[in-house]
């Protein structure tokens, strides 16, 4: 069973997704928060496993309870999915950068809201190619970021940064088994272990690393 905790200061929002959630067999609805506060105390509490987050909110904003979720050592299985009306690039690259596993915007359909959830209680990350692309483009276009390659990039062999480049480029385990041609079991077995000897939580804080590390840049996949 899937545990999620709903976070949003509208209360008819909360009951239109916990009422898509709830009609799941594999899908439970533990709790509700109408702010950032109330949300990291029901994260602690309860340690669920998924908490669709909304970025708006009294007290505390999400990206803050985000932040401060994804921080907190005791709350490592917790996943955060970032919920908006609004699918603008400071809010994408905001969220993913706080910590979040996924971002969706609230007008989603209910299949998409069900499979986000499920990807992300499973490990993965929630990121559409087209959302890292973008993300790639705003870094590069930013004159005040700079690339800023982190020292645990050296612990990796040479096929991990390769792998690690690709995942952070949004290519799936299977489109990196193609393109290097590997089983897709290796490839996932890589991923896994380049997360481990990275100390992250998921895919989305790879390609997070990735390309604030400068090792991607926008046409650097052909």
């Amino acid at each position: 069973m899937i545990r999620v905790v709903l976070a949003d200061d509208q209360t008819l929002v909360r009951a239109g997704f916990r009422s898509i959630l709830s009609d799941e067999e594999d899908l439970e609805v533990v709790a509700e928060a109408g702010d950032g506060e109330q949300a990291i105390a029901l994260a602690r509490e309860l340690r669920p496993d998924v908490v669709l987050m909304d970025i708006r909110m009294p007290v505390l904003d999400g990206l803050e309870a985000t932040r401060r979720i994804t921080a907190d050592e005791r709350l490592e299985g917790v996943r955060v999915v970032i919920l908006t009306t609004f699918d603008a690039d400071d809010h994408v690259y905001g969220a993913l950068r706080a910590g979040a596993s996924g971002f969706l915007v609230k007008d989603t359909e209910p299949m998409e809201l069900l499979h986000a959830v499920r990807v992300v209680a499973r490990g993965d990350a929630l990121i559409a190619p087209a959302v890292t692309r973008r993300l790639i483009a705003e870094f590069a276009g930013r004159a005040d970021r700079q690339p800023d390659p982190s020292p645990r990039l050296n612990a990796l062999t040479e096929r991990e940064r390769e792998v690690l480049g690709l995942v952070g480029a949004g290519l799936s385990n299977d489109e990196i088994a193609g393109r290097l041609v590997l089983s897709p079991a290796t490839a996932k077995t890589h991923v896994s272990r380049i997360m481990t000897k990275l100390a992250v939580r998921d895919r989305a804080q790879l390609v997070i690393l990735a390309y604030e590390s400068g090792m991607i840049t926008p046409g650097w996949l052909a």
